[in-house]
């Protein structure tokens, strides 16, 4: 879509990503929704390896989608939620890139524009958190596990200055291109810590703002999924604070079973360097 002329952005091009696998059943509602928010000039789905309807449904409801393994190939193959973040810097147009999750299930298109709407107004930030009450299992809280036990615990010991962010982890981001282009992405669950601390280091801490979205409703993961996402947020942390070097794309959380065994489960820590470095991304946007 583009609806530039009536976007209320004037010069400014928003687009709006949604990095999804196997998310048929929600993210028809989220494009459709999108499609009738007149800041936002491009819809864009990558779609990260779906085996169910994820492509059909969401190209059905609007949505420019883009697979994953089509983009950048010179670059290399990669993996996790970061690799398709930082690959969707080249498949978004837009000035401002506002990424959100696919599995949303009260999304609502007021979203983008309260994430959006600090960067239109105010230069100097770069970077735009939402924050939420989590629900879980039909609690109005109680989700947000891995923030609570490994991020909060981390950020406090290690970048206090960064207390204060209320969803360090959160899916729901906006970021101008500028910054974003100049920023190394862990490829991995890591994604967010990584990019929340790397704005904050070279653009300062008022570089980033907070929006309120109410209440966040989506999957909760089983508690043995999120094992491998605490690990990646803990080794993206030591590894910015200068206390871990990992030379290896991806690090084992090991864990005890019943039988006496170990078992090891992989986790990606890799990270893609600034896109900006890639001679395809600078001659599509230079």
């Amino acid at each position: 879509m583009d609806s530039r002329t009536a976007n209320p952005a004037g010069g400014t091009r928003v687009s709006v990503c949604l990095p999804a696998r196997d998310e048929a059943r929600t993210i028809g509602a989220i494009v459709r929704e999108l499609a009738s928010v007149p800041l936002v000039d491009d819809i864009v789905v990558i779609d990260d390896g779906s085996t169910d309807d994820t492509a059909i449904v969401a190209q059905a409801a609007g949505a420019h989608v883009v697979a994953e393994a089509t983009l950048l190939p010179e670059a290399g193959p990669g993996s996790g939620k970061g690799n398709v973040l930082w690959k969707s810097l080249f498949a978004c147009r837009g000035d401002i890139v506002c990424w959100l999750d696919a599995d949303l299930r009260n999304f609502s298109g007021e979203y983008v524009n309260r994430l959006v709407t600090p960067l239109l107004t105010n230069p100097l930030v770069m970077f735009v958190k939402a924050y939420y009450e989590r629900s879980f299992e039909g609690a109005p809280t109680g989700g947000g596990r891995v923030t609570e036990l490994a991020a909060r615990p981390v950020l406090s010991l290690l970048f206090p200055k960064l207390a204060d962010i209320v969803q360090p982890l959160g899916g729901e981001y906006a970021g101008r291109r500028e910054a974003l282009e100049v920023l190394p992405f862990v490829e991995g669950w890591g994604v967010e810590l990584g990019l929340l601390i790397d704005i904050v280091e070279r653009f300062g801490r008022d570089s980033v703002a907070q929006v309120d979205l109410g209440v966040r409703e989506h999957r909760n993961r089983p508690l043995e999924q999120l094992g491998p996402q605490a690990l990646a947020v803990i080794a993206t942390a030591l590894r910015r604070a200068g206390l871990l070097e990992i030379d290896a794309p991806v690090v084992e959380l090991l864990r005890y079973r019943p039988d006496g065994t170990l078992d090891a489960a992989p986790v990606e820590v890799r990270e893609r360097p600034p896109i900006v470095t890639v001679p395809a991304y600078r001659a599509r946007f230079s």
